[in-house]
């Protein structure tokens, strides 16, 4: 049976899906952009800024899930042009430990929702 994940403290959806589902112990994270949940406005002028608020969005869902980074086991990062990809990694590589990070891909795509710079989804196993 599936569990709806819901947050005040990260975006809400601003399309028909949720912020993330919980099916059992696992936890699926729907992609997430740089969009200021207190404020409701997307915060893309400094790429570092940016990725910092997707992973900030991320944490909130998975905090209310009873789950954190460390239950990563999974990240999808689509990103608008691979020559940011340096920057993004290095905001992304502050919130895993290296030696237990999830796996990944990183994809370059023509255009993300809202026309943002990098999106971010994870999936997360509650043990």
């Amino acid at each position: 049976m599936k569990r709806i994940i819901k947050t005040k403290n990260a975006p809400a959806p601003i399309g028909p899906y949720n912020q993330a589902v919980m099916s059992g112990n696992m936890l699926f994270v729907s992609g997430q952009i740089a969009i200021n949940p207190e404020t409701g406005e997307l915060e893309i002028s400094d790429l570092k800024r940016e990725t910092s608020l997707v992973m900030e969005n991320l944490k909130a869902i998975l905090k209310e899930a009873g789950l954190g980074f460390e239950d990563v086991i999974k990240t999808s990062i689509f990103i608008s042009d691979m020559n940011n990809f340096v920057q993004i990694n290095e905001v992304y590589a502050k919130y895993f430990d290296a030696e237990t990070a999830p796996a990944r891909e990183t994809v370059e795509v023509a255009n993300l929702p809202k026309f943002v710079n990098v999106e971010i989804s994870a999936i997360a196993v509650k043990s």
